[in-house]
């Protein structure tokens, strides 16, 4: 199964990225997922299950330590070409 994780890390500073988002950007590339798009609002990244999973468990304990105050994340299944979405895999 693949997944793909959609996330932000706040507080927002519009003059440099926080320490928050510096850290939320090193967990994301350093986990070999794939599709990596980080972004001054928004960060997407795709990959196997458990990878993603991983780096999502690391994300939070991470980005939390390092002074985030609020992560808001997403989790979708991306769906196999051989299935339809919403079908068990």
């Amino acid at each position: 199964m693949r997944l793909r994780v959609e996330f932000t890390t706040e507080p927002f500073d519009l003059d440099e990225a926080p320490a928050h988002a510096v850290v939320a950007r090193d967990v994301v590339t350093g986990a070999r997922l794939d599709a990596v798009d980080v972004g001054p609002f928004g960060n997407t990244a795709e990959g196997d299950a458990d990878r993603v999973l991983d780096a999502v468990g690391e994300l939070l304990r991470e980005t939390l330590r390092a002074g985030a105050t609020r992560v808001s994340l997403q989790v979708n299944v991306i769906a196999d070409a051989a299935r339809g979405e919403g079908e068990a895999p």
